[in-house]
């Protein structure tokens, strides 16, 4: 049975409300080597759903079209994702009681690539039927979204299952923050599975960028000119978002890195990099060849996408939406709340 059109504008605009709010040297994990982890395989939907690939490229394709910035916006949602659980796409739910969309370390996500997964879903379980998890979906957009700025493709497990709640608060409170230092970028990345390597390689995703305000203001008082035409341009407006690459924020290249060496990195994790001698190399080497980062870039998104999970691969395939778990029905946390009121 499926939802009547009143109930699913209902939980758009919930969900309209949700993103509204939150736009205001270790070695790799084990499951790179071993692909049928779980039950995972690179071609695990080839039979079940044959035009999947195609799919996700063709509306990965048309969404770049009409915004660059779904590009920035898939890369944050799937690192945003991966990073506290493993790849679960437990970011896109909205739960009866709490998003991790409304925790400040996901402000800003655009919401057009949180809809563009939810787009993709129902086309793919129009087409198959509810055989791929918004996980899978949300990953395979994602490699799309970066071979589209000609980054080497990678490798993707699929037959991932979908969270059926929200990651812990705690584990979302470990996402690396726009004030780290390098010792705090490389600890966190670490506890991940990634190295220096890819601590520089994936910060470099700052190409195509953007950040409010609040995410550098810790760095008005240094005393630069960079940074006091940072805070001028938020004092004349505070809402600003700010493209963290100033000289190409719409190309995903190596600009990025010459910025930093320029003193106009926006983060202040994006200075730190060029602050301390383990990162600052790499710093330089990817400035001076943009083929190798995109070539390493590649391979720690790899990385990123066999996150492994500390629970396994338990969940489900999100039969009604990417916004609710199965448990909630065709109508979503909309009934539920209604029931209880």
């Amino acid at each position: 049975m499926k939802p009547s059109r009143a109930a699913m504008l209902a939980m758009v605009g919930l969900v309209a409300a949700v993103l509204s709010r939150a736009a205001l040297s270790t070695a790799a994990p084990s499951l790179i080597s071993m692909p049928n982890a779980d039950g995972l395989s690179y071609d695990f939907h080839d039979e079940s759903c044959p035009n999947l690939r195609q799919m996700v490229h063709d509306a990965v394709e048309e969404a770049i079209k009409e915004d660059i910035g779904v590009v920035a916006g898939l890369l944050r949602v799937m690192f945003h994702d991966c990073f506290p659980q493993g790849c679960d796409a437990s970011l896109l739910l909205f739960d009866k009681f709490w998003s991790e969309l409304n925790m400040p370390q996901n402000n800003g996500i655009r919401r057009n690539a949180v809809y563009l997964i939810e787009s993709i879903r129902i086309k793919v379980q129009d087409a198959c039927g509810p055989t791929v998890s918004c996980t899978d979906i949300m990953n395979l957009a994602t490699r799309e979204a970066v071979m589209h700025v000609e980054v080497p493709g990678y490798e993707v497990p699929l037959g991932l299952l979908d969270s059926r709640a929200p990651a812990p608060r705690e584990n979302v409170e470990q996402l690396p923050g726009p004030d780290f230092n390098a010792t705090q970028l490389i600890e966190s990345f670490q506890s991940r599975g990634f190295d220096i390597t890819d601590v520089v390689a994936l910060s470099g995703a700052h190409t195509i960028g953007r950040s409010s305000c609040g995410s550098f203001k810790n760095r008005f008082g240094e005393n630069a000119d960079f940074v006091r035409w940072l805070q001028g341009t938020c004092a004349r407006n505070p809402n600003h978002l700010q493209d963290l690459d100033v000289t190409t924020p719409e190309k995903f290249d190596n600009v990025y890195y010459n910025n930093l060496k320029e003193g106009k990195g926006v983060l202040n994790s994006d200075m730190a990099l060029t602050h301390d001698a383990s990162t600052s190399w790499l710093v330089d080497g990817f400035a001076q060849d943009q083929g190798w980062f995109f070539s390493q870039f590649g391979t720690s998104m790899r990385k990123m996408a066999h996150l492994p999970s500390e629970f396994g691969n338990n969940g489900e395939i999100r039969k009604y939406s990417c916004f609710w778990a199965n448990l909630h029905g065709p109508k979503g946390p909309t009934a539920d709340l209604a029931a209880s009121a």
